[in-house]
């Protein structure tokens, strides 16, 4: 053991080698922030950072609008105070999304190192391992790669915008007729500064899953040193599975965004709640997916090491029973040792528990815990809207009754 832990601290050291790994420190964004003084090399200034982003996707919406007595009521169905789904999108959505990018760098950077420190990665892997890190993050850092999500948020962004999200009625940034929507001058700055920009750092989130996703494929074709009977029913990688609690800030601000856009359809187009059930499960389950769904690169490398794992352990297990039953059962054994508190008797029953925990290991880094919790994340921000269907004393009575 000793010698083993002389071999891993080098390795550890050699990843220290590595302090920048991180999939929000870089691009030209998160340089620009710097510049501006809007963060630090650690995403410092978070609330510096909240409140300029947020004020510029909403602030100018609220003088425009007042400017154009558009804010309060007037002759239009939806003005802007009353536009909930605006309020949610840039006050609400917008800071988590922000918010988010400290979280996953705080919690998502040590998942990585565990790889080498369990001795998952060894020291002859260890070069591959940093060069999949290194690919990583200079696709992270691509000028190309956000200048091409401005590209399409300001072309496939805005035909969704006009076409899919946009209400219908008159209200406090367009007034739609047979024509199109011709929008007011608090519309166009939604148009073409605020929900781009929500659109941007929404897409560059979805860059960063990708890029998740391609280094624990990379990390897949390693020779790696995964044991089928450790502990946590996942060859050791269940580490895997609590790292994806860095994504839930992303995960809350989607529920919200949804949660808004429900809202403007129940209190501006006359639509109940329940009418949306059907596509709230499957949003739910559409982003807990997605945020799972890079964990299964490992699917079947867990799916080989327990058919290994199975064949070798069935196969010491075999060795054992036998000599135990030619000591124990066959009459072989010393008559002055005692059968009961033998540590044959221990062994036995210890290698029947490591062989239940090879039959009981999961073909997937996670389990069900982390996916009811992702899903309470991402379904959070929904219930305000039970509010809709049954009044805040009818809930409260509910679910006193339900814990009761």
């Amino acid at each position: 053991m000793a010698a083993s832990a002389s071999q891993r601290a080098p390795v550890a050291d050699l990843l220290a080698e590595d302090p920048d790994f991180s999939l929000v420190l870089g691009g030209p964004l998160y340089q620009l922030f710097r510049r501006t003084h809007l963060a630090g090399g650690a995403l410092e200034m978070l609330r510096r950072r909240i409140v300029v982003i947020a004020g510029v996707a909403w602030v100018p919406l609220l003088l425009l609008s007042a400017l154009g007595g558009l804010a309060r009521g007037g002759t239009i169905a939806i003005p802007f105070l009353l536009d909930i789904e605006a309020h949610v999108r840039f006050l609400i959505a917008l800071p988590i999304l922000v918010a988010a990018e400290l979280v996953v760098h705080v919690r998502v950077r040590p998942a990585v190192a565990q790889f080498v420190g369990r001795g998952i990665v060894s020291a002859e892997s260890l070069p591959a391992f940093r060069e999949a890190m290194a690919r990583v993050l200079r696709v992270r850092n691509s000028v190309a790669g956000e200048i091409s999500l401005v590209v399409l948020v300001y072309t496939a962004g805005l035909w969704v915008w006009r076409n899919e999200i946009a209400l219908g009625a008159p209200s406090w940034y367009a007034h739609p007729d047979a024509a199109g929507l011709h929008l007011t001058p608090a519309g166009y700055w939604l148009a073409f500064v605020s929900v781009p920009l929500f659109q941007f750092i929404l897409l560059r989130w979805y860059m960063r899953f990708g890029l998740w996703f391609w280094f624990l494929w990379q990390v897949t074709g390693l020779n790696l040193r995964l044991v089928p009977f450790h502990p946590d029913r996942a060859a050791g990688l269940s580490f895997l599975g609590r790292s994806s609690y860095a994504f839930a800030p992303v995960l809350v601000a989607q529920g919200a965004l949804l949660a808004g856009l429900i809202a403007s359809q129940i209190f501006h187009a006359g639509q109940e709640l329940l009418s949306f059930k059907v596509q709230a499960a499957a949003f739910v389950a559409f982003f807990v997916a997605a945020v799972l769904s890079p964990l299964t690169v490992f699917t079947p490398t867990l799916a080989r090491v327990k058919r290994k794992g199975l064949g070798e352990f069935g196969t010491l297990a075999s060795r054992y029973v036998n000599a135990f039953e030619d000591k124990w059962m066959r009459g072989t054994a010393p008559s002055e040792e005692p059968l009961l508190g033998s540590a044959d008797i221990q062994s036995l029953a210890d290698l029947g528990n490591s062989f239940s925990a090879v039959q009981e290991m999961r073909l997937v880094p996670f389990g069900w815990k982390d996916v009811t919790r992702l899903a309470a994340a991402t379904a959070l921000p929904l219930l305000p809207l039970t509010l809709t269907i049954f009044s805040l004393e009818e809930l409260a009575t509910r679910l006193i009754k339900i814990l009761l």
